[in-house]
């Protein structure tokens, strides 16, 4: 017990064991006693102890709390992207708003670009980088990039050498398209393959990129994705151009609620010609 006491305690031993009678004393019964392996609690000093454990967290819950309360409130800004978007976008957002980061507390969310749309339109979200949506008349959207689409195939497919490809190439192959997930990028590919008269097979739909990505590599098809899927393609897939003009493009916009009054939000929209340039550069 002395040895405890001197080196865990910080107190003198004679110290330690008054203030142990005093505490049995308070509480009216014994507990702890002296045997041949040593102090032992008592059945009356376990439920005590029991009980101090739970007091003392309580005591440190409490203390971070009013740590808590002194300190300022963070601002709080919610930052949304259509799913593999944020690999480009999100660390130079990042970088725009770094002189406001350590008194914000942001936060990020990855969705498909309906569900982004509904985070603006409920105010979770106060700004998303994603596609124009259908029924979002109370949101605002500016264009940030023009996406071409690309063709994505096989690496072993016989088109997979050319550096870029006709789509008349691809007549009779199966084409994967996506589903409904992505409506606004649907329409696009619809389009694009109805103006241009590509006779090809449709296979399968995909809910998202990963899907589509994998589709194409089993199913040895064909997809039409926005060009940032390159970033995504494992050894197995390619990307290539498609060869001559009317290449399809879909915009990537950022959009907000136009009655959001954030501060945050101005800031960041009033530094989105510069979040732009950063991007393009990398993209060079």
């Amino acid at each position: 017990m002395t040895v405890a006491a001197t080196q865990k305690l910080h107190t003198a031993q004679p110290s330690l064991s008054r203030q142990l009678r005093d505490l049995e004393y308070e509480v009216g019964t014994p507990l702890m006693t002296r045997g041949a392996r040593g102090i032992e609690l008592t059945a009356a000093g376990r439920a005590f102890l029991d009980h101090a454990r739970l007091a003392l967290s309580q005591v440190d819950a409490a203390s971070l709390a009013a740590r808590r309360a002194a300190q300022p409130p963070k601002a709080a800004f919610a930052l949304g992207f259509l799913t593999g978007q944020e690999m480009d976008w999100l660390p130079e957002a990042m970088h725009v708003l770094r002189d406001e980061l350590p008194k914000l507390n942001v936060t990020v969310s990855s969705q498909f670009s309906p569900d982004l749309a509904k985070g603006l339109l409920n105010g979770t979200l106060d700004a998303a980088f994603m596609r124009q949506e259908q029924g979002t008349g109370d949101l605002v959207f500016r264009v940030v990039i023009e996406e071409p689409l690309v063709i994505v195939l096989p690496s072993d497919h016989h088109l997979a050498s050319r550096k870029a490809i006709d789509p008349a190439a691809l007549a009779g192959e199966p084409f994967i398209n996506v589903s409904g997930t992505a409506p606004a990028l649907r329409i696009v590919i619809d389009d694009y393959v109805d103006r241009t008269g590509l006779n090809v097979t449709r296979e399968h739909e995909a809910d998202n990129l990963a899907m589509a990505i994998s589709l194409v590599a089993s199913t040895r098809g064909f997809a039409l994705l926005p060009v940032y899927a390159e970033n995504f393609l494992p050894l197995s897939v390619v990307a290539r151009p498609i060869k001559g003009g009317g290449a399809p493009t879909i915009p990537l916009m950022l959009a907000y609620h136009k009655s959001n009054t954030s501060v945050t939000l101005k800031l960041f929209l009033s530094r989105v010609d510069e979040l732009i340039a950063r991007v393009s550069k990398k993209r060079r």
